[in-house]
């Protein structure tokens, strides 16, 4: 369209699946392999995603407008990739700033399910190649030359007899193109030069330089800083307050009541924090008051389902396991900066799903959606907790009340203690086998409800999300598009039972594939000793696709398997297939001081079709490692009397650096398709690794997670 620069939508052409990919060798595919739910949310955001813009400024900058969000995991360098790689364009003169919300993407502005960079492939290649055709027909026009014979490179167009052009000088003539002279089809994959190149991330001197701007960076024209004062346990509500003593103290501008507790707001934070501490507030204790986790243990027990086969006439193997509550306690705490005035609202924080977010904050302050922007901020980090706005929700309210702007920060105890944590989780299994087979293998999964109430991103499908049918119908849902067994166990069935409670939770990376995959992987090495298998040798055998026997016959060579260990140490191998990607993950561990296991290597391969930035998928990858030593050895958190125990990383244990892997490998397989999902994929296999490693190390079958808790 005319502009001041060149701007370009995406028109998006869904292609097939390789037929490959819907045959199982040994077994019927299951729900997963036919539609996952990353396909789901491809074809629900299908219908807008030509609205994807892409910009080329007079200055020369390429400007991807990014309708997700960075939280860390190094998606705009991605982009950024795959603009340079389809414009010709310089890496460095591509800008990918975050879009706020807009409503008219329906769901095609959510970030979450690994599914970004499946979903934005084709898109963002189709607004580049667009671009550059409208660019070399604008150059061709001015020279009076076939557009065909002009080549690009570097961010100019350059003709037979040498003259060129910068695509800054061409921007505007590109812009009233209509018909590009030159294809607009995206290049062929085996052109592709920068795509599949190690690159550094475009934001990394920022990030370490303090330059990169988070919610609690931004300079807002008077916001000032708020904190909450929250009861002692989850849902607790306000009984009476006094707040003399705390409107007395230097720096305090206001005390204000909100549904989820008391905000301060003063001339510093500090200021701010010491008054939270002078407040009198007795308090009503919440729902789950006189709740703690062996309650829940014994809920969980009561909710799941029975077995179908009984264990007649045949062998079998059973075994349950426990799966605690995990917060998700991303490194940048909640923060939100909001402006609520009587007939608009502007809110600034980092938002997953910021279409629901905008939404919402205006049904809640009486306003026309459109009277309320939502400014899309980067994340220090997520996991699946910014899918909800909490934070931003709150902060409007305190705005509104205090008629000013605010500038909202959660404590870390404020995060672990009343935000979001993963469902603890009770798990079933039952394998039978006769004769070295195999023969049924049944898992019943039980699970604190996980709260589904953002929906698919946008308001309609978050408020059904948020009734109870619609929280199990989303849950049920997502289990069966994520959930498969990836071996030929004989019948195979997996069932999932909820437990509704009063607690805020929320999806933590991976959601159910975190606890029910790493049962599967360490029955698959209980199966494998019972049958007298190797643990390898036993998996490669049962697995159903061949891209799973590739990716565990590379981490098998590269970490070489059965290598003789010393005592107390040994090696644990796992596999996990999701998001239309595979991973066999290699753990080496020392448990000959049991109370402090050591990784002390960790091998991972992995088939994730095209990859945009091998350095980007390594980082994923050793992440996932991290998380995975986390809550399979120390990292959890416990429900007592209806409040959370932990309130920091002091006691909630997350992996620091002397427990990472002294040594960590990534390997990748040759590309197999367009990009699978990475950010989720390797931590079940991770996790599930870990597990195995330490039962081999201890002689031990750990059957609660985490292990030390």
């Amino acid at each position: 369209m005319a502009a001041p620069a060149l701007a370009v939508g995406a028109q998006l052409a869904l292609d097939a699946e390789p037929a490959e990919a819907l045959v199982q060798v040994g077994g019927i595919p299951g729900l997963p392999a036919l539609a996952d739910l990353g396909d789901v949310l491809i074809l629900a955001g299908l219908p807008t995603a030509h609205l994807l813009v892409l910009e080329v400024t007079e200055a020369g900058k390429v400007v991807l407008q990014l309708p997700r969000l960075e939280v860390g995991q190094g998606l705009t360098t991605a982009m950024a990739m795959l603009v340079a790689e389809e414009l010709d364009a310089r890496l460095a003169d591509v800008e990918v700033p975050l879009s706020p919300a807009r409503p008219e993407l329906l769901f095609a502005q959510l970030t979450g399910a690994s599914n970004s960079v499946r979903s934005l492939y084709e898109p963002v290649r189709a607004a580049a190649a667009a671009a550059r055709a409208r660019l070399v027909t604008a150059a061709a026009n001015r020279w009076q030359l076939p557009a065909g014979t002009l080549r690009t490179a570097d961010g100019r167009v350059t003709a037979p007899d040498g003259r060129s052009a910068g695509y800054g000088e061409l921007a505007l003539a590109a812009a009233a193109v209509v018909v590009p002279a030159v294809s607009t089809a995206p290049k062929a994959e085996g052109q592709q030069r920068l795509v599949g190149t190690p690159t550094g991330r475009i934001d990394a001197r920022d990030i370490v330089t303090g330059r990169a701007k988070y919610a609690g960076d931004l300079d807002v024209p008077g916001a000032v800083p708020t904190v909450v004062h929250r009861p002692p346990t989850i849902g607790g509500t306000v009984r009476s307050l006094d707040d003399t003593a705390a409107r007395a103290m230097p720096g305090v501008l206001d005390v204000v009541r909100i549904p989820t507790g008391v905000a301060v707001l003063a001339e510093t934070f500090d200021q701010a924090l010491k008054a939270k501490a002078a407040l009198r507030v007795d308090w009503r204790p919440g729902p789950l008051a006189g709740v703690s986790d062996a309650q829940v243990r014994a809920g969980l027990r009561a909710v799941n389902k029975p077995f179908l086969v009984p264990p007649l006439l045949t062998l079998s193997l059973d075994a349950e396991f426990d799966f605690a509550f995990v917060s998700h306690a991303p490194m940048e705490v909640l923060t939100a900066v909001a402006d609520v005035r009587p007939d608009r609202a502007e809110i600034w924080f980092a938002a997953q799903s910021p279409i629901a977010a905008q939404e919402q904050i205006a049904v809640e302050l009486g306003l026309p959606v459109p009277a309320v922007t939502v400014h899309v901020v980067r994340a220090g980090g997520s996991f699946g907790r910014r899918l909800f706005h909490d934070a931003a929700l709150e902060a409007a309210k305190v705005s509104k009340a205090a008629g000013r702007p605010v500038k909202l920060m959660w404590t870390r105890n404020d995060d672990i203690r009343h935000g979001r944590v993963r469902p603890a989780s009770h798990h079933r299994v039952r394998a039978t086998h006769a004769l070295g087979q195999v023969l049924t293998y049944e898992h019943r999964v039980a699970t604190v409800r996980t709260d589904f109430g953002h929906g698919l991103g946008e308001l309609l499908t978050a408020a059904g999300a948020s009734l109870p049918v619609g929280d199990a119908l989303f849950s049920q849902t997502f289990f069966d598009l994520t959930q498969e067994v990836p071996y030929d166990l004989g019948v195979s069935t997996q069932l999932l039972s909820e437990l509704p409670l009063e607690i805020p939770t929320g999806s933590w990376r991976s959601v159910y594939s975190g606890m029910v995959r790493v049962a599967d992987e360490v029955m698959l090495d209980e199966l494998a000793r019972t049958l007298g298998r190797d643990p390898v040798a036993f998996r490669r055998s049962r697995l159903t696709s061949a891209t799973g026997r590739a990716v565990l016959d590379k981490v098998a060579q590269a970490g070489s398997w059965g290598r003789p260990m010393p005592p107390g140490c040994a090696q644990g191998v796992a596999y996990h297939a999701e998001h239309r990607s595979a991973v066999a993950c290699l753990i080496e561990l020392d448990a000959s001081d049991r109370a402090n296991p050591r990784v002390t290597k960790a091998v991972m391969a992995a088939d994730v079709g095209r990859v945009i930035n091998p350095r980007g998928l390594e980082a994923q990858l050793l992440g996932a490692v991290t998380d995975g030593i986390s809550v399979t050895l120390r990292a959890g958190v416990h429900l007592d009397d209806g409040a959370i125990r932990e309130g920091s990383y002091a006691d909630f244990k997350y992996a620091r650096q002397r427990h990472s892997p002294l040594a960590f490998e990534a390997h990748f397989l040759p590309p197999s398709g367009p990009p699978g999902g990475a950010g989720e994929l390797g931590f079940p296999a991770a996790a599930a690794a870990v597990a195995n490693a330490y039962a081999r190390a201890t002689g031990t079958s750990p059957r609660s997670f985490p292990i030390a808790f």
